[in-house]
């Protein structure tokens, strides 16, 4: 079957399996919870930060200095709003890497800018309460980074900044934290409600499985013996013009009850495997969403069910080359007892690709089977994928 070099299939993109970095984008910087930490953020960055950089841009110093001390509060405040939000998304692992980078900015900016700048240690606690850490390191992380700050700002004589700024990391840190842990805690209750209803759809499923089992399959299984039964009785029979007739409509009642048992069992098993009936659905589904018209047969009753394996392989791979490859508007399928066709009007393979995988498989397939595959120009002015056994 034709695939991405990843190995995904286009039923994995249809049902919405493939995991982009447009989705891991969309989780971390999408929703009310995202919207809502940048822009409180970006308001308290701008509130807090004009001080500080009127400070660098006020005092008599080379313009040289001025750049490099503007460029690393830019930094270090570009980190503080995005790393703790990456990091939710990443792990412990890369909420300990934020830490250490955030650390190392704010060094940085407090190495050139100075003592000045130690307010932005009140941004360095908020952003490491909201990392993704072990259980109460952030918490030892915010008291020790206000303790450093008091012993700090007590040095320089000013006890009662000292106090106050200490004071100020610590509840907004500690504040920060528990809003966290809130966070996370309600993240937990929403995926314990999600796993609590997917067990009971599966419970419900499984209810209606087993009574499926029981009752339909059961007269399945009836229909088809009595079938059977009713074409050996009419081999007893002596000449008779309507007989050949007779025996060919209970032959098809006797294949059709077959086919719909196996289709029951497999529904009921949870996995219906490749099986014609289902890659129709498939296809519809695969068709409408790339935007390709579709001519589809209404019913797969006319395909044997010794047939519906095989053809299924077919449509499948025949369904994935127009999706994936063609760029077709329109695709054609056609079912009969004994054949299967797919065509569309789009830019099908050079004339001497005959090397894809899929199309290789599906010729073992076939081969296996006593058929035989055709290749080539469809009606539609694209390319034509016929099988027939």
């Amino acid at each position: 079957m034709t695939s991405n070099p990843d190995g995904t299939s286009f039923r994995d993109v249809v049902s919405g399996r493939v995991l982009t970095g447009t989705m891991f984008r969309r989780g971390v910087f999408a929703g009310p919870g995202p919207r809502g930490w940048f822009i409180g953020a970006g308001l308290s960055i701008l509130l807090w930060a004009w001080p500080t950089w009127n400070i660098v841009w006020s005092v008599d110093e080379p313009l040289a200095w001025k750049a490099a001390a503007s460029t690393s509060l830019i930094v270090f405040f570009a980190a503080y709003v995005f790393l703790p939000r990456i990091s939710w998304h990443l792990g412990v692992r890369a909420g300990i890497v934020s830490v250490c980078i955030l650390l190392a900015l704010n060094g940085l900016v407090i190495f050139l800018i100075g003592r000045e700048a130690l307010w932005t240690w009140t941004f360095l606690a908020c952003a490491i309460a909201m990392t993704s850490l072990p259980p109460r390191t952030d918490f030892l992380l915010i008291v020790a980074l206000s303790l450093v700050s008091f012993s700090t700002q007590l040095m320089t004589g000013n006890g009662e900044q000292a106090l106050l700024q200490a004071g100020i990391i610590l509840s907004l840190g500690l504040m920060m934290s528990a809003f966290a842990r809130l966070i996370r805690q309600t993240a937990r209750l929403r995926e314990a409600q999600t796993e609590l209803a997917d067990a009971a759809v599966a419970a419900e499923r499984s209810r209606v499985a087993r009574d499926m089992h029981d009752i339909l399959g059961h007269s399945l299984t009836v229909i088809a013996v009595k079938a059977e039964l009713a074409g050996r009785m009419l081999d007893t029979v002596p000449g008779d013009p309507a007989k050949n007739k007779a025996a060919a409509e209970i032959a098809a009642v006797q294949d059709l009850a077959r086919g719909a048992l196996a289709d029951v069992r497999a529904t009921v098993a949870g996995y219906r495997g490749v099986n014609v009936l289902a890659e129709l659905a498939v296809a519809r589904t695969a068709l409408e969403s790339a935007g390709i018209d579709a001519e589809l047969p209404g019913t797969v009753e006319q395909v044997p069910a010794r047939h519906r394996e095989l053809f299924g392989w077919v449509l499948r791979e025949g369904i994935t080359n127009v999706v994936r490859h063609s760029g077709a508007a329109r695709c054609r399928v056609r079912l009969t007892a004994s054949s299967v066709l797919v065509e569309d009007d789009g830019v099908g393979p050079e004339s001497g690709d005959r090397s894809g995988s899929g199309l290789a498989g599906i010729r073992e397939r076939v081969g296996a089977a006593g058929g035989s595959v055709s290749i080539g120009s469809s009606d539609l002015g694209g390319f034509r994928l016929a099988v027939k056994v």
